[in-house]
């Protein structure tokens, strides 16, 4: 019960201290809506904290700077898969250069999973 609580404490924190690549791909994906998609941001999942979260269709959004471990990234990727989610993750660089296409990508994924359903 501790662990739970100090977890969405933590994301509680992180959802104020967004890096610059989540805060311009979340000012995008706050504002896309329809049928009733809605993304959390800092979202508690198992073990792990997502950048960002799309319950509907069960999607984790994941954005890669420079402290990702490639190794930690692959348990994380096979844990969440092994519940059902997908992840998709984008380079902060990518973000960067063109949050709009980013968030284009993210939404081109929404969309997908809507038609498997």
């Amino acid at each position: 019960m501790k662990r739970d609580i100090r977890k969405l404490a933590l994301a509680k924190e992180m959802r104020r201290e967004l890096t610059t690549p989540e805060f311009l791909l979340w000012d995008r994906l706050k504002h896309r809506d329809g049928d009733g998609i809605a993304f959390r941001r800092q979202h508690p999942k198992g073990p792990y904290i997502l950048d960002f979260y799309c319950h509907k269709v069960k999607l984790c959004v994941e954005v890669d700077g420079a402290l990702h471990d490639p190794d930690r990234d692959e348990r994380r990727d096979r844990w969440l898969n092994e519940q059902g989610i997908e992840v998709y993750r984008i380079p902060a660089g990518e973000i960067f250069r063109d949050p709009d296409g980013a968030a284009d990508g993210v939404w081109l994924t929404v969309v997908a999973r809507l038609s498997q359903k």
